[in-house]
């Protein structure tokens, strides 16, 4: 049995971290996007590192309307934006 943990790729600076130690943003199949604070909701998902730069990086490049192929709320970007603490 192996312990290697899912690894994924974050939109903003595209290096990759264990699934754990990422956020999850998620398009749902109805085509809302949320927050996926448990990193099990259905959808089509795009992951970010834990720190504000991958975030202020990944608004810069449009790099979540990309991988999601629809443009972003500013709720949800709210949202996103106060999850990070630095």
């Amino acid at each position: 049995m192996s312990n290697r943990k899912p690894q994924r790729m974050c939109v903003g600076c595209r290096q990759m971290a264990a699934k754990t130690e990422l956020f999850r943003v998620v398009k749902s199949p109805e085509g809302k996007i949320s927050v996926d604070q448990n990193g099990k909701q259905p959808g089509r998902g795009a992951y970010l590192c834990k720190s504000g730069h991958c975030f202020n990086k990944a608004l810069k490049s449009k790099a979540l309307s990309r991988a999601f192929r629809a443009p972003i709320p500013d709720e949800i970007l709210q949202s996103i934006e106060g999850l990070f603490c630095d």
